[in-house]
């Protein structure tokens, strides 16, 4: 599944389908650049959990990590969401056409003698 953008969407729909990682996506871009052990005080689950989290969100390019002496912080990357929202809004579009087309089907409007 690739965006309407260019980028690759499925990655980011993937990584996006668990609740947890949403959260984690979510702490991260707020808090900024932040280490797992940080989000691990804001989460009901082991620091090796979010570790774990936080590769599958940068395996879909969701965040990067950025090596400080013995830290590792790991910063929100937001294109991959953009592409996605590209992705979303073109197949909503073609969904909103086939609507459209379908009612007109539906209800051809007023008959030539003026009833409906």
């Amino acid at each position: 599944m690739t965006a309407a953008g260019g980028g690759d969407a499925e990655g980011v729909f993937d990584a996006l389908g668990d609740p947890t990682r949403r959260a984690v996506l979510g702490a991260v871009a707020t808090a900024g650049p932040v280490t797992a052990t940080e989000l691990a005080r804001r989460f009901p689950v082991s620091r090796q959990a979010v570790v774990k989290h936080l590769g599958a969100l940068a395996g879909a390019g969701l965040v990067a990590p950025e090596r400080t002496g013995r830290e590792v912080r790991y910063h929100l990357v937001p294109a991959p969401l953009d592409d996605a929202a590209t992705w979303l809004r073109h197949v909503g579009g073609a969904w909103d056409d086939r609507i459209e087309r379908l009612r007109a089907h539906l209800d051809p409007g007023p008959s030539v003698d003026g009833s409906t």
